[in-house]
């Protein structure tokens, strides 16, 4: 789940933990929050380095419900942005298990994760970037540590080959960062920028 501090600090006001009561981070310090893909109920961020690997590997989640049919669901909709009921974090229904992730057959070229950080060791993304990258340029990319879910767009994608800024450009073109983490838009096209220069090496 989040990390967000005012999630965790039951006297402050948090949309997550209680629906309704407002969220302090909002007007608090906000330095690990979101930038992108924020509302005006919540501007957590989704904490984990897998999923951010797995939205780059289009993975899908397989599940059970509790009537015992399956079902499949695309990475890219598992996880759902805060809108107006930010508790809602998953598409999974009441009772319904996760039974298996699986990966489309590999697609070839360099994979590679960065993540930027506070510490070397037990701390989560500033930012990260998950990247698949062809010797051609093309490749595609999922960003962590900016927004509620890990954030990619296919759009950005095919903006690779121009490098760095324009993909960074296009999947920030509607952040809404605040002063605290304002920041995190120029890392993570250093971030970016790193990463397709490590991958031509």
């Amino acid at each position: 789940r989040t990390r967000c501090p005012y999630f965790y600090d039951t006297h402050q006001a948090c949309n997550k933990r209680q629906p309704g009561s407002g969220c302090a981070a909002i007007g608090g310090f906000s330095k690990q929050l979101a930038v992108v893909g924020v509302s005006d109920a919540c501007i957590a961020t989704h904490p984990s380095d897998m999923a951010v690997a797995m939205r780059v590997l289009d993975a899908q989640v397989e599940t059970l419900r509790p009537d015992g049919s399956k079902r499949v669901i695309p990475i890219a909709d598992f996880h759902k942005l805060p809108g107006n009921t930010p508790h809602i974090e998953t598409e999974l229904q009441r009772g319904e298990l996760i039974t298996a992730v699986t990966l489309p057959a590999p697609i070839g070229g360099t994979h590679i994760y960065r993540k930027v950080r506070d510490r070397a060791s037990y701390a989560f993304a500033l930012v990260s970037v998950a990247a698949v990258l062809q010797k051609d340029g093309k490749g595609r990319v999922a960003i962590g540590g900016v927004a509620h879910k890990p954030w990619r767009m296919e759009s950005a994608d095919a903006l690779l080959p121009r490098g760095s800024k324009a993909v960074a450009d296009a999947l920030f073109a509607d952040a809404k960062p605040t002063e605290h983490n304002a920041y995190k838009l120029p890392l993570v096209e250093r971030t970016l920028a790193a990463t397709l220069a490590q991958a031509r090496t």
